[in-house]
């Protein structure tokens, strides 16, 4: 089995979301792993200038074909992995802009979805994705957790329906709370990732 581990997280070696990740990384060979810090290693930000380069048309700038690689390498990534290990720490009730700029590059028309008469058809199908949620409060179901169905909705948008997630709640509401938080989202974790 193949692994993509995603972290999203700026907080570097203080995040938490990378603690929960990195309980199971460390166990991982690292010829079954392929491991991208969106936060160390920025991925470029669609603007008008650029987008052009999603659609593959015509003669490319040099800033629209900047964007094609990085979707391409991106694509190719989820491509060869079984099972993608995604970091989505809640930033003012969302996910980080880093994972935000890694899903507009993932999600491309007739790479990795297509509309058909019946809808939008993801392509990349038969591959499993594990979120890994951490946040400072409690929003677990409840109407301020935006960050489940949207990872649902965007994984499922490009093929990937099979989708679990691991919650680490409390983290700002006492050492106590964060630490038990932080123990159990391990023990979920390595429990899904076996």
């Amino acid at each position: 089995m193949k692994a993509l581990v995603l972290k999203s997280s700026i907080l570097g070696p203080y995040s938490s979301s990378n603690a929960v990740i990195n309980s199971v990384v460390d166990e991982l060979s690292p010829d079954t792993l392929i491991e991208r810090d969106l936060a160390s290693t920025p991925l470029p930000i669609l603007t008008g200038d650029n987008v052009g380069g999603l659609r593959g048309t015509g003669e490319l700038t040099d800033a629209q074909q900047h964007v094609q690689q990085a979707s391409d390498q991106l694509i190719e990534e989820v491509q060869q992995s079984d099972t993608l290990v995604i970091a989505a720490p809640m930033y003012n009730f969302t996910i980080p802009v880093q994972l935000k700029a890694w899903i507009d590059l993932a999600a491309r028309a007739g790479v990795t979805f297509r509309y058909t008469e019946n809808g939008p058809e993801g392509l990349l199908k038969g591959k499993r994705a594990i979120v890994v949620t951490t946040r400072g409060g409690m929003h677990k179901g409840g109407t301020t957790d935006h960050i489940t169905g949207y990872m649902q909705t965007v994984l499922g948008f490009i093929g990937i329906t099979d989708v679990e997630f691991v919650y680490a709640e409390g983290l700002a509401m006492g050492e106590d709370t964060a630490s038990q938080a932080i123990d159990e989202a391990k023990q979920t974790l390595k429990r899904l990732a076996s």
